[in-house]
């Protein structure tokens, strides 16, 4: 029947995984996106010929995606290519300090220890065993829990697996907890840029998120033909189920009466009957009222000083030379406490931010070398203040002028040329996703509670759910899809149920 068909709102990375679990169910699914491709945050952008991966670049937690394409009856090698990178990445202080994590842990150590000392290499090797704890503690009673709760962790923990815990106090945050491991400034800012893959500042973030640096020590792949490829097979799998995605189609309402969903409404007029619904986008847009007022108290209400971070992004195709870039760079300031102070206190741009480089012609073991220009992603941390501030263009110079500074500072020169470089700002990530003033990982992760008040699959409106990446278990590639998974699984529940 028509009206028993589920429509997903976006095919964003989450969307896309709810619409195969579904398909796979042998539900009618329905993908309505605005914009004329999938992906969501993991766009793409055009620079006089070339294609740049404009948005995530790290492809982590192979065996999330295994999964899925294993439940849809397919392969996820035959799909994908994925090549391992031997250099996770390579960070840099100055010309003369610089630092590459490995993909084999011994050489890292080595490395951190060639770098700041045996006592800091000791120090990692115990960072590094305290993180494996956090995650697989953390992994089946936390990130694959359909609603998170700290009654409820500790349920599915126990006393015994709560112990696994017991070197993290709970109220500190990452930054504090960095510190009884490392006593070198710059090993904390690196490890405490973790904070940062979920929006947040490592001088508020919980401990447990050092559960990352884990997560990168089991894998980092590069996928062949950019990241964006990941959102076209993903699109490719659901439809091959059965699932339809239009593009184009933008939905400005949800329809809910009688005390469930009955459907959207679209910027066209169209009205599209459905039983269940699945909002791919920012809980922002529902609080916020851009679906409309009968589905706006579908969640608790999300306030803009809990956003996360937003960021100003540099698509380019230019000439470098001095620094030997890897795959994946990051270039640290020596203030990183100021950095945080611009951004969630002043509301600024940062006087000394971090920035981060992804040369996306690079190989895979970082000795690559190019002749001629190469493609590069450069991200620096923003303030979401998209729909409040619009920077002026002063400001925004100013603080590009501080960007490739800081990366010359380190050896790194590039030949830019305005013609060959796209910039967004946090007011067109707002344009793009709109509600979150730019924040692109949904609430930041402050304090020990922030991660269970983070918005979860199911609503307070029977028939509505949530995915993506701003929902539980939270931002990145990988629990975007997790999401999506869960998002499905209370869906069809629910169903069963009734």
């Amino acid at each position: 029947m028509p009206d028993k068909q589920v429509i997903v709102i976006g095919a964003g990375v989450g969307g896309l995984v709810t619409a195969i679990q579904l398909a796979a169910r042998g539900l009618q699914v329905r993908v309505l996106e605005r914009a004329e491709a999938p992906g969501g945050k993991m766009r793409e952008v055009a620079v006089g010929p070339h294609r740049i991966d404009a948005g995530p670049t790290v492809f982590t937690m192979r065996w999330i995606f295994e999964d899925i394409f294993e439940a849809a009856g397919a392969r996820l090698d035959e799909h994908l290519e994925l090549e391992p990178l031997s250099i996770i990445a390579r960070h840099a202080w100055s010309e003369q300090e610089r630092l590459d994590l490995h993909a084999d842990h011994e050489r890292s150590i080595e490395a951190i220890g060639d770098f700041a000392g045996a006592a800091e290499a000791r120090g990692y090797r115990a960072f590094c065993e305290q993180a494996r704890t956090i995650y697989t503690t953390l992994d089946p009673t936390f990130i694959r829990a359909s609603r998170p709760s700290l009654m409820g962790l500790m349920g599915r923990c126990g006393l015994s697996g709560l112990g696994n815990l017991r070197g993290v106090r709970p109220y500190d945050s990452l930054w504090d907890m960095l510190g009884t491991y490392f006593k070198d400034e710059r090993l904390r800012q690196l490890f405490g840029r973790y904070s940062t893959y979920c929006g947040s500042s490592p001088f508020m973030a919980p401990a447990t998120l050092m559960l990352i640096a884990h997560v990168e020590q089991e894998g980092v792949w590069s996928v062949v033909g950019g990241m964006h490829r990941v959102a076209q097979v993903l699109a490719q799998l659901a439809e091959g189920l059965g699932a339809t995605i239009e593009y184009g189609r933008d939905v400005t309402g949800i329809i809910a009466r009688h005390g469930g969903v009955r459907g959207v409404s679209l910027a066209d007029g169209e009205q599209i009957a459905a039983d269940s619904v699945v909002v791919n986008a920012d809980p922002a847009a529902l609080t916020g009222g851009r679906l409309g007022a009968e589905v706006r108290r579908a969640i608790p209400p999300l306030t803009p000083e809990r956003r996360s971070l937003s960021a100003l992004t540099w698509c380019l195709s230019a000439e470098t030379e001095g620094f030997p870039l890897a795959r994946h760079n990051v270039f640290f300031g020596r203030d990183y406490a100021s950095e945080f102070k611009d951004i969630f206190g002043q509301g600024r741009l940062p006087r000394d931010g971090t920035v981060y480089v992804c040369a996306q012609d690079r190989g895979t073991d970082g000795n690559g070398t190019l002749n001629g220009p190469e493609r590069l992603f450069l991200l620096l941390n923003a303030p979401p203040r998209g729909d409040r501030h619009d920077f002026d263009a002063v400001e925004i110079e100013q603080c590009e002028q501080r960007v490739f500074s800081r990366l010359e500072h380190c050896g790194l020169r590039v030949r830019r040329d305005p013609e060959r470089m796209v910039m967004t700002t946090p007011v067109e990530f707002e344009q793009r996703f709109p509600a979150t003033g730019g924040a692109l990982y949904g609430q930041a992760t402050h304090g020990w509670k922030a991660s269970f008040s983070r918005p979860a699959s199911r609503t307070r409106i029977p028939g509505l759910y949530l995915a993506g990446g701003s929902t539980h278990p939270g931002a990145g590639i990988p629990m975007a899809a997790m999401s999506g998974r869960l998002a499905a699984e209370a869906l069809l529940a629910d169903r069963r149920s009734t």
